[in-house]
């Protein structure tokens, strides 16, 4: 297969990469960057365990080819922290007792922060729709919403 070189910002840092033309987004933030918090769920898209933010919208890296992301801005979980602190939704989770197993965290908070990057206030029906796509088997949901809910609130009062 030809190799081709792409370009990705992936947590404000530039790569040029030559990868597959059938290599998957996963496997190159994976593989070949280090950044595990990723996680490779079901690999067909339905779990969400993959998610990461590309132009600040939430996609599936195990359905997302390396190639059609390039010259993309790719933010994972490990990108999010600032100076050394946790990103609110990250203390909110830790906070409210939305963490158990932890497979589903990642791409968890990146759905939710691409919701309050959009919308500060969302509505619980809208914080529903925005982590549909997003499976966990240990919490039921109830602190997940609330850690949202209660990050949109920390990130309200930041910025005023």
């Amino acid at each position: 297969m030809n190799e081709r070189q792409i370009v990705l910002e992936v947590n404000g840092k530039e790569y040029k990469l030559t990868v597959k033309p059938n290599e998957l987004l996963i496997n190159v933030l994976r593989e070949r960057l280090g950044l595990m918090g990723t996680k490779y769920g079901c690999g067909v898209g339905e779990c969400g365990a993959c998610t990461v933010l590309m132009d600040g919208n939430p996609v599936l890296s195990c359905q997302m080819l390396a190639l059609s992301a390039s010259g993309s801005k790719i933010t994972t979980i490990e990108g999010i922290a600032q100076n050394g602190r946790l990103h609110p939704l990250q203390e909110a989770f830790l906070d409210e007792g939305a963490v158990q197993c932890g497979f589903c965290t990642p791409g968890m908070i990146l759905s939710a922060k691409a919701l309050l990057d959009k919308k500060p206030n969302p509505t619980d029906m809208e914080i529903k729709e925005a982590i549909r796509g997003n499976i966990c088997r240990c919490t039921g949901y109830i602190n997940i919403l609330r850690a949202i809910k209660t990050a949109s609130l920390k990130l309200s009062e930041r910025s005023r």
